[in-house]
């Protein structure tokens, strides 16, 4: 017999170990070469464990457990064959088998004085639905075997018409009322990224002196620019020219002018960078990632966009890499694409600042003395005031509203 160990890999540097998600495969299934058999959560991502071989499979460390780097999962049969699928049979395939005599062919004769005695007291249906509606339940049975009938029932209400009223009233008052659609529940694992980011969240409510200032911004430039420019974008570039991609040249031109809000604290010193590594949160399947865009500052908007297109994709598969998603020293969140109106969007530590865009709405607004309606979206930017004092957010966010504004000024 072979047996091949299929052992925890390494997600990165930084991680020691990992805790068993779900598995894809059932103990003894038979897996095929480089399939998916199961995926592994780590603080930051979740990745998948690939099977080495193939044959039948042995799980050994079950679902939700805590594994080292290194230690053996599972373990896989490469001696044992792969199981043929085997097809129904047809109608003209299938032999019908004769029926055997009936045990039942012979009915004894304590039958009759079984089925004599199982019908004393017992009402008919007709006679049992009467006897609910008129809650009478104290009725002797006239019928065949002493089988409870209608006439028996009309009988005793004739005789007790006071009792039965009592009684009905008594059943309809204890009644309780109906209750229509469903109560069930459902419980299901928190993965331990889940785990890991509330964890950090409710850290960054207690650690930081968190701050949102806000401003709005006139976006029928950026409408300008992507309509006269989208096609020749997509066709010089092979990708759309989108908003997340001019918000985050706008932010990392700012960035430039107000070097605290891309710095963050490390112990009793502040960290300043000369560089600006973007997170740009993506929705994936499994929670919240925000891969980073390393050096966004020295990009062009096209390598901007080009990048967030292929880490949100890589995010969507499950397939970022811990690298794809460590560091980042600015973050920006759109929860626009989901209807936000407006929020305050939480630090994304240890960094001291994150952007947060919105939906875009037509309003009224005053274009040089005359009320124009222009599409307008809500900008919050939220700051750990340990660092980044009032005056700087501000003057950061209105830095970015000139950008978005006049965006010929930043693109050249």
């Amino acid at each position: 017999m072979s047996i091949v160990e299929i052992k925890i890999p390494s997600p990165g540097e930084s991680i020691t170990e990992v805790e068993i998600g779900n598995w894809l495969k059932a103990d003894g299934d038979y897996v095929l070469i480089d399939e998916t058999i199961c995926e592994i959560e780590t603080d930051k991502a979740t990745l998948p464990l690939i099977a080495e071989s193939a044959g039948r499979l042995k799980i050994l460390l079950q679902e939700g457990e805590t594994a080292g780097i290194g230690d053996v999962a599972c373990s896989i049969d490469t001696d044992a064959e792969q199981p043929k699928i085997t097809s129904t049979p047809t109608s003209s395939e299938v032999i019908v088998k004769s029926e055997e005599p009936s045990e039942r062919a012979t009915i004894p004769d304590e039958a009759s004085s079984a089925s004599a005695s199982y019908a004393a007291g017992h009402p008919s249906p007709a006679a049992r639905k009467m006897m609910a509606e008129q809650g009478t339940t104290d009725v002797s049975g006239s019928g065949p075997g002493g089988r409870i009938t209608t006439q028996d029932v009309e009988m005793n209400l004739q005789q007790n018409p006071d009792s039965a009223a009592s009684t009905t009233e008594t059943k309809l008052e204890a009644t309780p009322p109906v209750v229509s659609g469903s109560r069930s529940i459902k419980r299901e694992r928190m993965s331990r990224l889940r785990r890991k980011l509330a964890e950090r969240l409710v850290a960054v409510k207690n650690e930081t002196a968190m701050l949102t200032t806000f401003n709005e911004v006139d976006m029928h430039a950026i409408f300008e620019l992507r309509s006269q420019s989208k096609e020749a974008f997509l066709e010089k570039f092979n990708i759309k020219l989108g908003y997340m991609g001019l918000f985050t040249k706008a932010c990392t031109e700012a960035l430039k002018d107000f070097p605290a809000v891309n710095a963050q604290i490390d112990g009793d010193q502040i960290v300043y960078h000369d560089y600006v590594d973007m997170g740009i949160a993506v929705s994936a399947p499994k929670g919240l990632m925000v891969p980073v865009v390393r050096n966004a500052e020295s990009l062009s908007l096209a390598q901007i966009e080009i990048e967030i297109g292929r880490l949100a994709k890589r995010a969507r598969e499950n397939k970022l890499s811990i690298d794809e998603m460590e560091g980042g020293t600015f973050s920006i969140t759109n929860g626009g694409v989901f209807g936000s109106m407006l929020s305050t969007p939480i630090l994304n530590p240890p960094q001291s600042a994150i952007l947060g865009m919105h939906n875009i709405v037509e309003r009224p607004m005053a274009v040089e003395g005359k009320v124009e309606i222009r599409p307008v979206m809500y900008l919050a930017l939220s700051y750990d005031h340990r660092i980044v004092d009032g005056q700087q957010s501000v003057s950061f966010l209105v830095r970015v509203k000139e950008f978005l504004e006049n965006p010929t000024r930043m693109l050249i």
